[in-house]
This record gives C-alpha cells, sequence and structure tokens, in this order.
C-alpha cells in the first residue's frame, strides 16, 4: 500500500518535474523552450538524488548540468541566425515571473529557517541503505584502478570530442 507521507509527495513531484520537463524537451519547437524544460527535467533528477540521500550527486546534477544547460542557451542564442534577427519586444508577461521569484524566494527562506530536512523535521534524515558512500570514497573509486577509471575516461573522451564538435559547428557557421 502506497504511504501518504511527505517523501512520498516530493517524489511525485520530482516525478512531475521529469517527466514533464522531457516531455516538453521532445515536443517543444523553440530550441530556448526546449533547453529550459531540460534544466526543469534535470531539476527533478536531482530532487531524486536528494530522496535517494546522495546530496553530493544532486549537487553535481545542479552544477554540472544545469550549468550546461545554461551554456547551451548561451550558445543559441549566438549561434542559431534565425535568433540574431529577432525585434525587440516588451515582455508581458513579467508579472508571471517575478510571481514565481516571489514564490522560489519564499521556498528558500521556509527551507533555510525551518530545518525541514533534518531530524525530526518533515523528512526524516535516514539513509536509503546503510552503505552511504562519502565523496572521499567516490573520488577514490572514479580515479582508482579497479573501479570506475574506464567509464571515467571514456566519458572524458565523449566530452572532449562533444567540445571539438561544437568549435568545428560554430567555425562552420560564421564562414
Amino acid at each position: 500500500m502506497l504511504e501518504l507521507n511527505a517523501t512520498t509527495l516530493a517524489f511525485f513531484v520530482f516525478a512531475i518535474l521529469s517527466v514533464g520537463g522531457a516531455l516538453g524537451v521532445v515536443t517543444s519547437r523553440n530550441l530556448i523552450h526546449g533547453a529550459v524544460y531540460l534544466i526543469i527535467s534535470l531539476f527533478g533528477g536531482a530532487g531524486f538524488f536528494i530522496l535517494l540521500s546522495a546530496p553530493f550527486l544532486a549537487a553535481v546534477q545542479v552544477l554540472v548540468y544545469i550549468g550546461a544547460i545554461a551554456i547551451l542557451i548561451i550558445f543559441a542564442v549566438m549561434l542559431t541566425r534565425s535568433m540574431t534577427n529577432m525585434a525587440e519586444v516588451v515582455n508581458r508577461q513579467w508579472w508571471l515571473s517575478a510571481l514565481v521569484g516571489a514564490l522560489l524566494l519564499l521556498m528558500l527562506a521556509v527551507g533555510v529557517i525551518f530545518p525541514v530536512w533534518g531530524d525530526g523535521g518533515l523528512l526524516p534524515n535516514q539513509p536509503v541503505s546503510d552503505q552511504v558512500a562519502t565523496t572521499d570514497e567516490l573520488g577514490a573509486a572514479f580515479v582508482g584502478g579497479e573501479d570506475y577509471v574506464l567509464p571515467f575516461e571514456v566519458a572524458s573522451l565523449l566530452l572532449t570530442g562533444a567540445m571539438i564538435g561544437a568549435i568545428v559547428l560554430a567555425r562552420d557557421t560564421e564562414a
């Protein structure tokens, strides 16, 4: 039976963010909107890491992946020819962004002022398993000779190849 508590509600919120953002990515015809939907989907994935008692991976998800999508938006604006010919328009939905910003500020203030993630809060701070890895163990697993050094190096080579491909594409669009 499904137990209705704060963890379950948080799971459903993060699931809606992840799936809704993914649907927005594949259905959006605008490059910028697709990138924003991807940020929403990745934020939902970071929430899952929080629920799994992996705050380091959640922070990496937010800093690395969502930061990379912000860079993608900058490159999309700079390199897409149709974006450079846009006329300047006044945004009439400024009140909606102000409302969302105020709600996010309120949620951040509540999260900082009230210890909802600690013992006795809304979500008990209990790990999912007895073997929760620390950042020291994670770093040793990445660079140790027997664990994850090969996938780590393959990922770095793929990212280097993607970077070189982006530079080549950027040079080709300038000509």
